[in-house]
C-alpha cells in the first residue's frame, strides 16, 4: 500500500529544500488580522521574496490564492504552486541549479 500524499507532506518536503539552501521561511498563521489567500510558506532567499502555495491530490489554489501569487510576481518576488508532482524540482527552481535527486 502506498503512502497517501497530503498537503502537509508537500509542505514538509518544501521545508527540507528551504533548510538545505539556507533560506529564511515561516508559515503565516491565520488570524482575524491576517489577509486571506496568503501563501502557505513565505520565504526569502538571496534577497528574493518567495511565496509557496502547497497543494496535493489535484487540489488547486483558490482565486484569492492565485491573486496573491500574482501580486507577489508583480512586486518582483517569486511565487510557486508546489505539489507532489513538482516538489522534487523546487530546489532547482529556487537556486537555478540542476540538482541530483538523493535516493
Amino acid at each position: 500500500m502506498s503512502k497517501k500524499i497530503t498537503e502537509k507532506w508537500v509542505k514538509d518536503k518544501c521545508v527540507l529544500v528551504l533548510k538545505k539552501i539556507g533560506a529564511y521561511y515561516f508559515f503565516p498563521v491565520a488570524s482575524g488580522y491576517m489577509q486571506s489567500g496568503v501563501p502557505d510558506i513565505v520565504a526569502c532567499y538571496k534577497g528574493k521574496f518567495i511565496g509557496i502555495e502547497c497543494k496535493a491530490n489535484k487540489n488547486t489554489p483558490t482565486k484569492l490564492q492565485i491573486k496573491n501569487l500574482n501580486l507577489i510576481e508583480e512586486a518582483k518576488g517569486k511565487a510557486y504552486i508546489i505539489n507532489e508532482h513538482n516538489v522534487d524540482i523546487l530546489e532547482m527552481m529556487l537556486t537555478g541549479k540542476q540538482t541530483i535527486n538523493e535516493k
